[in-house]
């Protein structure tokens, strides 16, 4: 895979070539590819984008444009498969591939003249030993030796029974390495979980480059967020990554206080800060954006009327008066708003909120706009899984492209609007669920499904929205339960994709525990059960933990996975 030492070298390769993009539906891979638009603007180099929500359309958009160029940049896709022999490609294509789903198939890692991995240099991809897994088919010598005339029958018949036993050896030797090589794949492919964000990734590329700009950085610290706010790394991985991009926002954002009061109205400035864990508050309500937040009203069970004596509780210990509280917080008293963060941090600590703040990154359009990071992850999911107007996807996608440009905030305001109905809908949705028992525990795990008809039961056939309300309704179940052993139990969720072709979509979560190192094994265990039952399923997406299936295969589908997980 490619380190520092050779990208460079390599990525020029692409400079002088006609490039095709291919990228994700995910906001990750959108950061990532506007750090890649803006290094091939800088070279004028030619590109065609094309976005691919699965694998289908990545195996249609290869075949449709295979033609037009032999450079391929795939983002947020292609690592975890066997590309070649997904693809089927000439011997002259390249690859060169920006995924952050791991494991990395085997073939992709070792495949040194077609395919490239972009990789962070410091990312243990934990790869299995080459010769563990490959070998070189040794020729089976047919028949023995040819003997001389003067043999002796008897050294004909010794020679022969020493073949056999040779021959016999070599078989058990090779049935063995075939039993190890297997145990060690499995080992290796068994959990699905995210290395370093892709965004990062390539704004790592643009330093070593030297060509790296402030809107890049701010577009991997988005790439980044992302990954927090959908759950993807470990809180260790969040503050690691975190720990670097503030290292080059110091670089980039020094400023004297003499040339701070001189800055132009649009000039861009980003700043590291401990800031609230509470969704868009700063674009919202102080009490929407406590009520819709998934920490907040897990922790305080606020689907329960003693979660909403809790929830006023909390704003009396901060001596917040309701009317500020429920006002624009753009529009609150500005004397309460000097001291918010530390008023809410003292009284959620007596809550049993101790990880109220968190450390992230916030961004300065000239005088007036203020966004933190996960404000802009929400606004570009939202206008990405947009269900509210009909039209090809495609629209969806370049409009979330767009949202990331600070030329375009009239886009970004867009998102934050429909974001806030997507946090609401999601919320409403777990207390829904927690409230009429619909998450039953199945044995080796929890099990919830949405009927057609449940309110907002479109936007949950979109697979991020899904993941986003599966994660939270596992957060909210496992506070509210008194079952320990449930606490302890991943969850599988299902919703309506297609009526009229009678099929949901399904995806699982792993258990919701404070170690939890967010591998998931459901993407293993959907394959071999849909194989043991032969149910009609889809294993379209990139993430391997969501699978589309017929809505008439999925109780023998659940019965397959009970008896395989058990």
């Amino acid at each position: 895979h490619i380190t520092s030492d050779t990208c460079i070298n390599i990525f020029i390769l692409l400079f002088l070539q006609r490039v095709l993009l291919l990228v994700a539906s995910d906001v990750d891979a959108l950061c990532a590819c506007k750090i890649l638009q803006a290094l091939f603007q800088c070279d004028h180099v030619q590109y065609t984008l094309i976005p691919v929500s699965g694998w289908q359309e990545l195996e249609t958009a290869f075949l449709e444009h295979k033609d037009q160029s032999k450079y391929f940049v795939l983002i947020n896709c292609g690592a975890n498969v066997d590309l070649l022999e997904i693809l089927q490609p000439e011997e002259d294509t390249f690859f060169f591939v920006c995924d952050s789903h791991r494991p990395i198939n085997v073939v992709n890692v070792y495949n040194d003249t077609q395919i490239r991995l972009l990789v962070k240099q410091d990312d243990d991809l934990d790869v299995p030993a080459y010769d563990d897994i490959f070998r070189d088919e040794e020729e089976e010598e047919e028949g023995s030796e040819s003997e001389s005339e003067g043999s002796e029958p008897s050294d004909k018949r010794r020679r022969f029974e020493e073949d056999v036993i040779e021959r016999t050896m070599k078989r058990r030797q090779r049935r063995e390495w075939e039993a190890r090589r297997r145990e060690i794949l499995f080992d290796y492919e068994q959990y699905e979980y995210h290395g370093t964000s892709s965004a990062m990734v390539m704004f790592d590329l643009a330093w070593r480059m030297s060509k790296d700009l402030n809107d890049m950085l701010w577009w991997a610290i988005v790439g980044l967020t992302d990954q927090w706010v959908q759950d993807k790394i470990t809180q260790v991985k969040y503050v690691t990554d975190v720990g670097t991009l503030q290292r080059h926002v110091s670089r980039h954002n020094h400023r004297h206080e003499a040339e701070e009061s001189a800055l132009s109205i649009d000039c861009t400035r980003i700043a590291f800060e401990y800031d609230l864990r509470l969704a868009l508050y700063q674009h919202w309500s102080l009490y929407e954006s406590l009520c819709n937040t998934s920490y907040t009203s897990a922790r305080l069970k606020l689907w329960s009327v003693q979660g909403q004596k809790r929830l006023q509780e909390f704003l009396a210990d901060m001596g917040l008066p309701l009317k500020q509280v429920k006002q624009k917080f753009s529009s609150m008293d500005m004397s309460l708003k000097e001291n918010l963060r530390e008023m809410i941090e003292e009284s959620a600590n007596k809550f049993g909120m101790k990880d109220l703040r968190v450390q992230t990154f916030s961004i300065h359009f000239g005088f007036k706009n203020k966004f933190s990071a996960s404000d802009i992850v929400y606004a570009t999911t939202s206008l990405m899984e947009n269900i509210e107007k009909e039209g090809p996807e495609t629209t969806n996608f370049i409009k979330a492209l767009d949202s990331l440009s600070r030329s375009n905030l009239d886009k970004l305001h867009q998102g934050l609007d429909l974001a806030k109905k997507q946090l609401r809908a999601i919320q409403q949705t777990v207390a829904s669920c927690i409230c009429t028992n619909l998450v039953i525990s199945q044995g080796p795990f929890l099990y919830c499904s949405l009927m057609e008809g449940t309110p907002d039961v479109k936007l949950f056939s979109k697979p991020v929205s899904l993941c986003l309300l599966s994660k939270n309704l596992l957060k909210s179940f496992v506070c509210s339960t008194k079952n320990k052993r449930c606490k302890l139990l991943p969850l599988i969720m299902a919703a309506p994709m297609d009526v009229q072709q009678g099929t949901v979509i399904m995806v699982g979560i792993p258990p919701e525990t404070e170690s939890s190192d967010k591998k998931n094994f459901f993407g293993r265990a959907f394959e071999k059960a849909a194989d043991s039952t032969r149910s009609r399923t889809l294993h379209n997406h990139f993430d391997m933990s969501i699978i589309e299936l017929k809505t008439e295969d999925r109780s023998k589908f659940l019965d397959a996975l009970i008896s395989l997980l058990s």
